[in-house]
């Protein structure tokens, strides 16, 4: 089977790489991580074209802040206030035969270059050097969702037909916190299997952290610096509230372990404040992104946070009678999959057909839609895609090309293996 799969996408290898770099040409950048919305909508199109290319049923799934608001009414999760104008899920439906439906799921969207300076070509001039990938979103993460469109292609031009359902979902606003899939997840989406095609660098990836933002303001008393003594600096009093942050990660750091993930972390990265170097500024505001691990409960963590911003500002007279204010303005729970499951073992066998080495399995430290589809969906999930974890979010972005090919062969391998099972 992987031989005969590999021998057809040799044959032809250009018009399985040709897509990829159409889609990366094409500009789908969130902004604000959505809160003021995405340019989506035309990568989106493109992928219903392929989809109907390729014989798939295609659907366009809406993005409504109703929806959102209600998911988090039900189980804690999603962030309000994004925008949808434009916004849209698309999935694409392949049937078989009767046999355990599966399901890939790969975002859309990218996070915005950054400096156009800072890259060495058009981010969105997508080519190919090296053995590389190039172009921004190619590694996050355009390789692994073509990589799962192509699949089905795959499987029917080496004569193999589908033993049960495939369904390919391109989602919006993942760099936005991941509402995109769990608008699909309102919608009914489901399968027997699930994989979220993130780049792992085809590691299986069984466990992935959970993500918590919080926005702090602190205020202060402005004058002239001549006079600093009769101000109060809200910078400075926004310092000791990051060293008490920083005391209560180290606190964890001795307290929380996991086999398959690192230490939760407390972040401060972005502080805000001031006018002038000649003012005492008289504001302060910092965002910090947190990360923790599945054993930790999210309520806990925020009350650690909370009680920590809470002691500090105790000790000081000035916060003591003026509390900074905390909001949490992004989030998504940890994922955690038992990595026993027989569909754990199928796409680790198939990952290694695919690619003649051992694979690892192992945990991320940054988190993605599988919490989604495995804690609220129920289904069995692993994520697996081609690509390193830390190009992600970087100038001059690149994936590595055999890696994308290897993955459009692993994922073939288990269209056919999962589907083939007793359900």
């Amino acid at each position: 089977m992987e031989s005969r799969l590999r021998q057809t996408l040799d044959a032809d290898r250009e018009s399985y790489l040709r897509p990829l770099l159409e889609l990366i040409a094409i500009d789908t950048q969130v902004l604000g991580h959505g809160i003021d919305g995405g340019r989506e909508a035309q990568g989106q199109v493109y992928i219903e074209k392929l989809l109907r290319s390729l014989g798939a049923d295609v659907r366009r799934l809406p993005m409504t802040e109703e929806a959102v608001a209600e998911a988090i009414a039900l189980w804690g999760e999603g962030n309000a206030g994004h925008v949808y104008d434009g916004r849209w899920n698309v999935l694409g439906r392949f049937g078989g035969r009767g046999g355990p439906s599966l399901l890939f799921d790969g975002h859309v969207d990218t996070m915005p270059p950054g400096e156009r300076a800072d890259w060495s070509f058009d981010p969105h001039g997508a080519h190919v050097r090296d053995g590389r990938v190039w172009g921004l979103g190619a590694n996050d993460m355009k390789g692994g969702l073509m990589a799962a469109l192509m699949a089905p292609r795959l499987v029917r031009e080496a004569g193999f037909p589908l033993p049960g359902d495939v369904t390919v979902l391109s989602v919006v606003d993942e760099e936005g916190g991941g509402n995109g899939t769990l608008g699909a997840l309102m919608e009914g989406v489901t399968a027997d299997g699930a994989v979220v095609c993130e780049p792992t660098s085809l590691a299986v990836t069984g466990a992935h952290m959970g993500f918590l933002f919080f926005r702090v303001d602190v205020t202060g008393r402005a004058l002239h610096s001549g006079s600093k003594w009769l101000g109060v600096n809200a910078i400075e009093k926004a310092m000791l509230l990051i060293e008490a942050l920083q005391d209560l990660e180290h606190r964890w750091l001795m307290e929380f372990r996991h086999p398959l993930l690192p230490p939760p972390t407390i972040n401060v990265g972005v502080i805000e404040g001031g006018t002038a170097g000649s003012t005492v500024p008289d504001r302060c505001t910092f965002k910090l992104c947190l990360h923790y691990l599945p054993s930790m409960e999210r309520d806990k963590v925020v009350a650690d946070v909370e009680e920590a911003i809470r002691l500090r500002s105790r000790g000081d007279a000035w916060l003591a009678e003026n509390p900074p204010r905390t909001a949490i303005y992004q989030e998504g729970r940890p994922f955690e999959m038992d990595l026993s499951h027989p569909f754990v073992e199928t796409v680790r066998g198939c990952v290694e057909a695919a690619t003649q080495k051992t694979v690892v399995v192992n945990g991320s430290p940054a988190g993605n839609d599988a919490r989604l589809l495995r804690n609220i969906g129920k289904m069995p999930t692993v994520i697996v895609g081609p690509g390193p974890l830390a190009n992600c979010h970087r100038p001059d972005e690149w994936l590595p090309l055999e890696e994308y090919f290897q993955s459009i062969v692993a994922y073939a391998m288990l269209i056919l293996e999962w589907g083939g099972r007793k359900k």
